[in-house]
């Protein structure tokens, strides 16, 4: 990838305008045509959003872009309709037992309303802050409680044995069972936060409270162990950086049994959507652990165990993008060795070409990550390392100014996608692959959408000199 160190986030205003514009044009479609009797919208097909009965974990996407758009436009028919759909539609979801999707959901509804009140960019009443805190509190609870443990109990340091670490003792099980840890539910562990910010805890049998953040930190230090590779032997293809999408255990004594794939090529490659999710969970995660007190991490390992943990896991993942998959201009193809990935040849040495004949690009990976990127730089930088913090921040930047071009954009008023050209999954053929292709293109995703729209209020604050966060 080749970094852009000219560019500001005031430089890009004129790109995120337009891209707000064309939120804005997405949403009213999308709200215009779509039956909420057919299920959530996931993915587009021929510039039309269908759904895909699976897991239901995008709906708080759809309407949390509603929330994003008024945050960053100020038009209130934005901030009414993400009320009113929130209200309608996912309650189901703040008690939903079986999938591993909360922060996706919640967060971005019922998270994003919540943030707004505080910060005054919305008026409302003492009751509907209530309202918000309580649903926070109750999806944070309700997704620790899909638990397992592992028979992992030591510290345990991506760092190396002399350095203090954290016991891979437990995680958040996927939708495939509870022996299934997958990469992605990293950034539901903000549900988990936010609920233990605002004082709530997990009560389990005979009245045990069950502190979130330890099982947020608990998790976080499993997936780092078990999905995160850096480069020390663990494997024959332990590459730094390098992710596997799913962990499997054996559910008998909570060991782990090998790498797995659901959505990516093969357990030792890496699936970039899967690791985007990891370069963002974790950065997003540093930054909750600046308000935390350090008498609260002390039964985990201790402050710097636990930063030490998060922020060589996100550097980790977030140099093998830079430096290892990523095309010249930040976007990465979706999987880093995928089967014909041969026979592009060095595609690292050119922009990505979503029109390529052997493997699609992920547009929406681009996006996750690029997010991951600008909170871990700005988070070095508040540290005091200037220069690793710069080269992350203007990482993200560059993802940011190839995405927000009409090369990826959504420019055709008829498509109801806003970031073109991202993968659902490839190995179950879901997406669509248009007339005269080769490989998927052209087609949106409800979270590629959500998380463009994101990155570009998190650098629109940043151009005015202030931040976004849940926390």
């Amino acid at each position: 990838m080749k970094i852009n160190a000219t560019l500001t986030p005031a430089k890009l205003q004129p790109k995120l305008t337009r891209l707000f514009e064309l939120a804005g044009q997405k949403i009213d479609l999308i709200n215009q045509c779509w039956d909420s009797a057919q299920g959530t919208p996931v993915f587009t097909i021929k510039g039309k959003y269908t759904s895909r009965g699976w897991t239901e974990w995008t709906q708080g996407f759809q309407f949390g872009m509603a929330f994003l758009q008024y945050d960053a436009t100020g038009e209130a028919r934005f901030l009414e309709l993400g009320r009113e759909k929130t209200l309608k539609h996912m309650a189901s979801h703040v008690s939903h037992v079986g999938v591993h999707d909360h922060g996706f959901n919640n967060v971005s509804t019922y998270g994003n309303l919540r943030r707004l009140l505080l910060e005054g960019r919305a008026s409302g009443t003492a009751d509907e802050l209530v309202y918000t805190e309580l649903a926070l509190k109750v999806s944070g609870a309700v997704q620790a409680a899909r638990y397992v443990p592992t028979n992992a109990t030591a510290p345990w340091s991506p760092l190396g044995a002399d350095n203090a670490g954290v016991a891979p003792a437990g995680y958040v099980y996927s939708f495939n069972g509870p022996q299934s840890l997958f990469a992605d539910t990293i950034r539901s562990m903000r549900s988990l936060v936010v609920a233990h910010q605002l004082g709530h805890v997990l009560m389990g049998e005979g009245d045990k409270p069950i502190n979130l953040l330890h099982r947020a930190i608990t998790h976080a230090a499993t997936t780092a162990r078990f999905n995160v590779f850096f480069g020390q032997g663990r494997d024959t293809y332990d590459v730094r950086g390098r992710v596997a999408h799913e962990s499997v255990f054996n559910r008998n004594d909570g060991q782990f049994r090998c790498p797995s794939s659901q959505q990516g090529y093969s357990p030792f490659t890496t699936w970039t959507r899967g690791a985007a999710w990891i370069i963002c969970g974790f950065a997003e995660q540093l930054e909750y652990l600046d308000t935390v007190k350090g008498t609260e991490l002390d039964a985990v390992g201790g402050r710097r165990a636990v930063t030490d943990l998060f922020l060589e896991t996100a550097r980790a993942t977030s140099d093998y993008y830079i430096d290892g998959y990523s095309a010249l201009d930040g976007v990465p193809y979706w999987d880093s060795a995928a089967l014909n990935t041969h026979q592009q040849g060095d595609f690292t040495k050119l922009p990505a070409d979503p029109f390529n004949a052997h493997e699609p690009v992920d547009s929406s990976a681009a996006a996750i990550a690029a997010q991951g990127f600008i909170r871990l730089g700005l988070y070095l930088q508040a540290k005091g390392d200037k220069k690793a913090g710069a080269r992350y921040l203007q990482a993200g930047l560059t993802v940011a100014d190839t995405l927000f071009t009409d090369a990826y954009l959504g420019t055709d008023k008829k498509h109801q996608g806003l970031l073109l050209h991202s993968v659902y999954h490839r190995p179950n053929g879901w997406d669509h692959i248009p007339k005269g292709q080769k490989v998927p293109c052209g087609e949106a995703c409800m979270w590629g959408d959500y998380h463009a729209m994101e990155l570009a209020l998190l650098i629109q604050r940043l151009a005015d000199g202030k931040y976004l966060t849940f926390f």
